[in-house]
């Protein structure tokens, strides 16, 4: 069975830094765009970064150009997003999306 599984996620203030990470078993990255998308609370779902699938290019909504870094390690399978400078709004379920989708990790931004 395909399964995506983010981590990293949590509770951080205002200006604080989170990296998630996202592993895949039973599926390879390789080759493969991937993104990260993001859903708040009661909101739809916002696609927030992707990659290509060398890892060469990469793509930011402009809300977070400049804080979020998206990168891949295709040796480990896996797929990071580092944010840094997070904001309230920043407050979403995080899922890595690669054909497949995770389960979605939560990253809570208050003081």
């Amino acid at each position: 069975e395909v399964q995506l599984v983010e981590s990293g996620g949590g509770l951080v203030q205002p200006g604080g830094s989170l990296r998630l990470s996202c592993t895949a078993s039973e599926f390879t990255f390789r080759g493969y765009a991937v993104s990260w998308v993001r859903q708040a609370h009661g909101k739809g779902l916002e696609w927030v970064s992707g990659i290509n699938g060398a890892g060469s290019s990469t793509y930011y909504t402009d809300s977070v150009k400049g804080r979020f870094t998206i990168s891949r390690d295709n040796a480990k399978n896996t797929l990071y997003l580092e944010m840094n400078n997070l904001t309230p709004d920043d407050t979403a379920v995080y899922y890595c999306v690669a054909k497949y989708w995770g389960q979605g990790t939560q990253v809570t931004v208050s003081s």
